[in-house]
């Protein structure tokens, strides 16, 4: 009898330990997700565009990703996924027409920057680098 419960309490002890293990996450999604970043430039072709109706108005101000994979970045809330081995990122919200997916151009405890190409119409494609800082 005693054996039959010493073998119980430990297969609940195993079974308790391992459902409360943690996530087994990358230094990039670590990195990514410990923060709430703040953006510091907003460049379109090399040139802010962050100020009042300008193209990258609404991801001014603060992002967060979370573990979850929701976040938001500016006005924009939604989905992240890393893609490519997490050297991209992508931006899934119902505010704008298409997902947003970026090349992670550095991603430190200090620094997130990414860089994208925005479809413009009868030109080429806008140039785009968006840095946030810690």
């Amino acid at each position: 009898m005693k054996t039959s419960f010493a073998y119980i309490l430990f297969l609940s002890v195993i079974v308790l330990w391992t459902s409360c293990a943690k996530e087994d996450y990358s230094e990039r999604f670590m990195l990514l997700t410990a923060h709430t970043w703040q953006s510091d430039s907003l460049l379109a072709d090399g040139t802010d565009a962050s100020n009042e109706g300008e193209l990258l108005e609404g991801f001014a101000g603060q992002a967060m990703f979370r573990i979850d994979g929701s976040g938001y970045v500016g006005l924009y809330t939604g989905k992240w996924s890393f893609s490519n081995n997490e050297t991209e990122i992508t931006i899934n919200t119902d505010s704008l027409a298409l997902p947003i997916t970026a090349n992670i151009e550095e991603l430190t405890d200090n620094t997130f920057k990414i860089t994208t190409s925005y479809p413009a119409f009868n030109r080429p494609p806008i140039a785009v680098r968006m840095t946030f800082i810690e």
